[in-house]
């Protein structure tokens, strides 16, 4: 089967598999994490009658995004498919499937195996696989495109138009700063459409203030990017008090791989009253595979003072990796979308390795 065209729509039976030989009996589905065989079938039944049920925001984007021509500069821009599916995905989920706890997931599963307790978190969490190198950050700035714009037209939204964004080191935090030092991303590539497009100011009313680790402008109680490494924001218990603490006080502990920046603390921040709502955002996110790691335990904190301030919690935690296994090598469960690297090397997205 030739997948070699990148923008190509593909239908759900339509996508890279083994060979015959290789496949053991099973059926194509059975390779595939476990939620994305069914999620594929419904999400291609969606766009095949035009988004039909999502709301006027999110089917203004989705035909924005997709079913519009757009250019960069002089040059013509489409994003991939691969992208699109896994926006559309998203959004059919939250908004189409209600699929915000994990036994509406469960009910996607292909295999029969999977269970609520493979689930360690209680908010609404969706993964995206897609292989280095094939434009996870975009999809990434697409999905808060959409919940600003969700939580800012929509009546009674759930979403935010607040986000954390976490690295899991300054390395990739860079890499993302790149993309999101002044909203680069969003006004120099089409995710915004023109002022007036279905009646709508999207590029006037997409006001964002960019906070980059503890370097914090003023906060606003809306319209916030916190971008930052995960340990910025890690949960620190407060420790027991002892004779030394009562009268000496505690020792200040330095943060782990800081840098030059200076000011506030974000961690606290974002824990703070002045912080009603958010949306998480993480990359490289097969960092959190064991619920018992910081960074696991600092969103399920977070999710806590949220669901004391506003009764809900975290709107949405999206993660976004191209290998998201557990040490174990199972997949994470909450797997919604897969574009493996063969067959994001079939259609020339990326390149083939060469062994030496």
């Amino acid at each position: 089967m030739k997948l070699s065209d990148p923008f190509k729509i593909l239908s759900p039976n339509e996508r890279w598999a083994p060979a015959q030989d290789q496949m053991e009996d099973k059926a194509y589905e059975m390779w595939l994490p476990p939620l994305v065989y069914k999620i594929r079938t419904a999400v291609a039944d969606w766009r095949d009658n035009g988004y039909e049920g999502a709301s006027d925001v999110s089917k203004s984007l989705l035909n924005f995004w997709f079913n519009q021509e757009h250019f960069v500069g002089q040059t013509q821009f489409s994003f991939f498919f691969s992208q699109r599916e896994a926006m559309e995905s998203i959004i059919y989920l939250y908004e189409i499937a209600k699929a915000k706890d994990k036994y509406e997931l469960m009910r996607f599963d292909s295999s029969a195996r999977v269970s609520a307790g493979m689930f360690d978190e209680s908010w609404t969490r969706y993964v995206v696989k897609m292989a280095t190198g094939t434009g996870k950050t975009k999809v990434m700035g697409l999905t808060l495109v959409w919940s600003y714009f969700h939580k800012l037209y929509e009546a009674g939204s759930t979403l935010s138009k607040n986000f954390l964004v976490i690295a899991p080191n300054i390395i990739v935090l860079n890499r993302l700063r790149k993309d999101f030092d002044g909203l680069k991303m969003f006004f120099d590539e089409p995710f915004l459409p023109d002022n007036g497009y279905d009646d709508k100011d999207w590029k006037n009313d997409f006001q964002l203030m960019l906070h980059i680790q503890d370097d914090l402008k003023p906060i606003a109680e809306s319209g916030n990017i916190f971008l930052t490494n995960i340990h910025r924001v890690f949960f620190n218990e407060e420790p027991e008090q002892n004779f030394e603490t009562i009268f000496l006080g505690v020792k200040p502990k330095p943060k782990p791989e800081t840098d030059a920046s200076k000011g506030l603390d974000l961690g606290k921040v974002v824990r703070s009253d002045k912080i009603k709502e958010l949306v998480i955002l993480n990359d490289e996110a097969h960092h959190i595979h064991d619920s018992s790691l910081a960074w696991f335990k600092s969103i399920e904190d977070i999710c806590h003072k949220l669901k004391l301030k506003n009764g809900n919690g975290i709107s949405l935690q999206a993660d976004y990796s191209a290998t998201p296994r557990h040490n174990s090598g199972a997949i994470f469960v909450q797997t919604i979308c897969d574009y493996p690297l063969v067959e994001a090397i079939k259609q020339n997205v990326v390149k083939s390795p060469v062994l030496p």
